[in-house]
This record gives structure tokens, C-alpha cells and sequence, in this order.
């Protein structure tokens, strides 16, 4: 899940969302830092071992009770700070600021709410954030330039994939370690599992495909067409759809499951980035970097019903968590949390984040 807002010494080499893939995003590329400076951050953060301090941060943000349905924290990765914001979504305020490793990306939470475990690319390993003391208890190594993560329905099992290795790294998370590595396609960049935690789907973005994984047998038994640089992907409760987000096409594939084939292509607009699912499944929720924009697609007709601007260009919504309450976005240039009422499609907060927010989960 990376593009050219993110922060790499081996931009060139990494085959995720991060490398510069089109033209059109350096306009809002954020500014790198330099070698000096790049040296002094280093020899700070090396100073702070990964269960460090935990900063408590009051944002101003307006005070407002969370809709119902919405969850009670939201977790923020800030991929050029090597944190993680903890949001109070009663107060959309900012509660802690939590050290994670280096180039934190994706991000997903356990079903319990208990932990959170953080892919961090320029590291290759995973953070497992105890989510009650704010502590890193365990940092397991995966393959290189880890980026999208996804939890089993029961949390037992974590799946991350390796941009940088053509692989999807297998975890399980009670002994937080490495069970399965597993072959995929060319830049794999996001996972989504299915309800029924049977099947994997990773969107590999250098082969315009989708891996689908038995996760029985951690094998890819499948591949599916996925259109033009799938960089994210999401899978319908009824697992019979798979919509996959096609960033330089500009446009939301939609494959069968059954078929294997694509059944529908939506368009939205330039740079989609990232697909979330209403939690009855009735909207696709789409971040389109170029303008600023959240499209909401009705899955029913394969249409979009609405577009939510969350801010002008340079804005770059990155990446989606919805729940029956909220639909939260990070806004990696803006470095921002925008927080969309559902019921009216209005942006009703922004918080302030640290330095390019990236990935986004809601804790119960």
C-alpha cells in the first residue's frame, strides 16, 4: 500500500505503492528529507527502543460524540515518524502517540481488540502493539518491504505481503512467528481474507492479478485477472466478489469469484488507492488521490452514488476503514484523519496526524 509519498532509500527497487508509478503524484511529494538530516533522524530513533515512551499528543479537534455503530479507537500509522496515533473517536482527538518500527504501513487489529499488528516496509517486520499498555511485545521478521496485513476471522492467523519478495508471509499470532512463506505475483501490496476465513486474496500490482490462497493449505490455488496495477483489494461478505482498485487505470475492478472473471469495471477517477466495504456490504468505499476524493459505490449496480471530497488536490486519501458509524481516511499529504458520516456522506472531522498517515484500523 505505498506510492510516492513514502519515504525510501530504494524507491527504485520496491515494486509497492510506495515507488513512483506515475508522473502525476510527484506534484504532491512530500519533501525528502536529506542526507544529513536523514542521518540525524536515524541516530534519534535508534536512541528509542521499539516499547519506548509513549507520548500522549491533545489534538485540537472538535468535540463530538461517536455516531452509534462507530468504534471506540482508531489507529493511525504515520509512515515518516515511525508511530502510530491512538484517536478517542468519542472526542476525535488524538490520545497517544505509540513508537512502531520503521516505515510503518499497513496496519490490522484482532478481533478482540486486544492487539495491532503494524508491517513496517523498511524493516521487514511486523509490530505487535499491545493495544491496553501501548507496548511493542513482539517484532517478527517477514520478507522484504512488508505492506498489506489481514487477520483470519478467529485472529489466529496473520497474512502480510512482501512487496519487495514476491510473498505472502504467514503468521501465527499466538506464538507471533512465521509458519508459512508463500509464492504470489510480481509486487504483492494488499490481503483481504474472507469471511469464512478460508481463502486469501492478495493484489499483486506488477502482474495485474489477484492470488487467491487456500488457507488450509497456504497455497495460491487460483490466480484472477485484476486489471491494470491492482494496489488494494477487498472481498464481499458472501465471498462471491472480489474488488480489486486498479490505481493507474483509474477504476475498481470487480471479479467473480466463481467464474474467475472480471464482471464489472467501475470508474472513479485518477489515483485509486485503496477499497473498503460497508459493514452490510451494500457500499464500496474508494480513495482517489488525484481530487481529493472518497467515491461510494453502490455494489447492487456497480455504480457510483456519491463522491465525498475530503480536501483538494495534495489531500491524497490513502487508505479506508469503514464501520456501521464512521468511514475513516488518512490523508497522507494533508496528514490528516478525515472522518465520514455514512448516513449523510459528509466529512464531519478532521484530526491531525503525525508525518504521511498511512494505514488505518477501528478497535471495538
Amino acid at each position: 500500500m505505498q506510492h510516492p509519498h513514502s519515504h525510501s532509500r530504494d524507491t527504485k527497487e520496491r515494486p509497492t505503492r510506495a515507488r513512483q508509478t506515475k508522473a502525476r503524484h510527484t506534484k504532491a511529494l512530500r519533501p525528502v528529507m536529506g542526507t544529513a538530516l536523514g542521518t540525524v533522524v536515524a541516530l534519534l530513533l535508534a536512541s528509542c527502543s521499539a516499547d519506548g515512551p509513549v507520548r500522549q499528543d491533545p489534538v485540537a479537534a472538535p468535540s463530538v460524540s461517536a455516531p452509534a455503530g462507530a468504534a471506540s479507537r482508531v489507529y493511525v500509522t504515520n509512515q515518516l515518524d515511525n508511530t502510530v496515533s491512538v484517536i478517542d473517536t468519542a472526542t476525535h482527538k488524538v490520545t497517544a502517540t505509540v513508537p512502531a518500527g520503521t516505515g510503518p504501513e499497513g496496519i490490522a487489529l484482532a478481533p478482540d481488540g486486544k492487539h495491532a499488528y503494524i508491517a513496517n516496509s523498511e524493516s521487514a517486520k511486523v509490530s505487535v502493539l499491545d493495544t491496553r499498555t501501548h507496548k511493542i511485545v513482539g517484532t517478527p521478521s517477514v520478507g522484504k518491504n512488508p505492506s498489506g496485513v489481514a487477520l483470519t476471522p478467529d485472529g489466529r492467523t496473520l497474512y502480510v505481503t512482501n512487496g519487495g519478495a514476491n510473498s505472502v508471509s504467514v503468521l501465527d499470532t499466538r506464538t507471533n512467528r512465521v509458519i508459512a512463506t508463500v509464492p504470489v505475483g510480481v509486487s504483492p501490496v494488499s490481503v483481504a481474507v474472507a469471511r469464512d476465513g478460508g481463502t486469501a486474496y492478495v493484489a499483486n500490482s506488477g502482474s495485474a492479478s489477484v492470488s487467491v490462497i487456500d488457507t488450509r493449505t497456504r497455497r495460491v490455488v487460483r490466480t484472477l485477472p485484476a486489471g491494470d496495477f491492482p494496489v488494494a483489494v477487498a472481498v464481499s461478505a458472501d465471498g462471491r466478489s472480489v474488488y480489486a482498485a486498479n490505481e493507474v487505470a483509474a477504476r475498481v475492478s470487480v471479479l467473480s469469484t466463481r467464474t474467475g472473471k472480471v464482471t464489472a469495471s467501475v470508474p472513479v477517477g485518477e489515483g485509486v488507492f485503496d477499497v473498503a466495504l460497508s459493514p452490510d456490504g451494500k457500499r464500496l468505499y474508494v480513495a482517489v488521490l488525484g481530487p481529493g476524493d472518497v467515491s461510494v459505490i453502490d455494489t447492487g449496480s456497480h455504480r457510483v452514488i456519491r463522491t465525498v471530497h475530503v480536501g483538494p488536490p495534495g489531500t491524497d486519501p490513502f487508505n479506508i476503514e469503514a464501520t456501521s458509524g464512521a468511514v475513516y481516511v488518512t490523508d497522507q499529504g494533508a496528514g490528516t484523519l478525515s472522518v465520514i458520516d455514512p448516513a449523510t456522506l459528509k466529512v464531519t472531522s478532521t484530526v491531525t496526524l503525525g508525518n504521511s498517515p498511512y494505514g488505518v484500523a477501528a478497535a471495538p
